[in-house]
């Protein structure tokens, strides 16, 4: 009897901890708007560091300045896509 109840114990413990639903391991996928938002949250650490690395003295006015240009331009894109996605 003593085996039996810890066959069964074993199973259903096995069976709740690695149930799907119940699982807190997998990963649910990530859409779109995710991806963007961590893009997001990329650029603007990329423009923080710029903006730090040149008031240091590190970069030239000229690279600077296209650097930042680029930055801006690939955070106004992605914003622009986000505010797309949240309204639809």
């Amino acid at each position: 009897m003593g085996i039996a109840a810890s066959i069964v114990l074993f199973v259903a413990l096995f069976a709740y901890t690695f149930w799907p639903e119940k699982n807190p391991f997998t990963q649910r996928a990530a859409s779109r708007l995710d991806f963007l938002r961590e893009r997001r949250d990329a650029v603007f650490a990329n423009l923080r560091d710029l903006n730090f690395e040149y008031k240091a003295g590190k970069y030239p006015e000229e690279d600077y300045a296209t650097q930042r240009a680029l930055l801006e331009d690939e955070a106004t894109t992605i914003v622009t896509e986000i505010d797309v996605l949240e309204r639809a």
